[in-house]
């Protein structure tokens, strides 16, 4: 062979090289072309993975339930506020003294001839039960003219200070010890403490005076005992 033959060769050889180096220049480029649009596709479509947006839901369940879990801690730890709930509940809550509960619960009513008997139990330590009775009337008077409440034995309104009594108990005046009579807290009542000889029946009796019809009973308490009583 020729050096001109030689030469012709080698040059001829060249291009072929240089083509297969850009063939896979071209290959590494498409590959890499091809990753960055893959990982560019997992950064903009991975919101989209269910997974990753419950746990983005469950992150932010999380934050909010511990901020309010903070912020009910403040509450229940600041004095204020707690004095407001404290008045909030009583405010909301009617408070009723136990022996007037006891009462409500357990009052029985009946009706007689010309009223209404109403019994209500205490848990007063004296009184067993207090008793009204709208049938009740004035017992009638022989006094005239401005009625005087009188507490002296003997006198005419003490006398019927004591049928006022035996009416509203059913105690005879031959069967009943007078403990007491006092003033009822005004001018125009008063209160008698009597009991049946043997003590076995034991009563306050409340009355009002009624101008030109005499002493009227108002309420009748049944006693537990007489020490205390007056």
């Amino acid at each position: 062979m020729t050096n001109n033959q030689r030469r012709y060769t080698s040059r001829s050889n060249r291009p072929n090289k240089q083509n297969s180096t850009n063939k896979i220049l071209n290959v590494l480029i498409a590959v890499v072309v091809v990753l960055i649009v893959i990982t560019a596709g997992f950064i903009f479509l991975g919101n989209d993975d269910p997974e990753l947006a419950d746990n983005k839901n469950n992150t932010k369940d999380t934050e909010s339930t511990v901020s309010n879990a903070e912020e009910g801690s403040k509450k229940t730890d600041d004095p204020e506020t707690d004095t407001q709930n404290e008045e909030t509940v009583i405010g909301s809550e009617e408070v009723v003294p136990e022996e007037e509960t006891t009462e409500g619960n357990e009052e029985e009513t009946t009706t007689t001839t010309g009223g209404t008997v109403t019994s209500t139990p205490t848990n007063d330590p004296l009184v067993a039960e207090r008793i009204v009775n709208t049938a009740w009337k004035p017992i009638g008077t022989s006094q005239t003219g401005e009625h005087t409440s009188v507490y002296q034995e003997g006198h005419l309104d003490w006398s019927e200070k004591l049928q006022a009594l035996a009416y509203t108990t059913g105690l005879s005046e031959s069967n009943m010890i007078v403990w007491r009579i006092e003033n009822g807290g005004g001018p125009q009542k008063s209160v008698g403490i009597v009991s049946s000889n043997d003590k076995e029946e034991k009563y306050r009796v409340y009355l009002a005076w009624v101008d030109g019809e005499g002493w009227k009973p108002e309420k009748l308490e049944t006693l537990k005992t007489l020490d205390g009583a007056y």
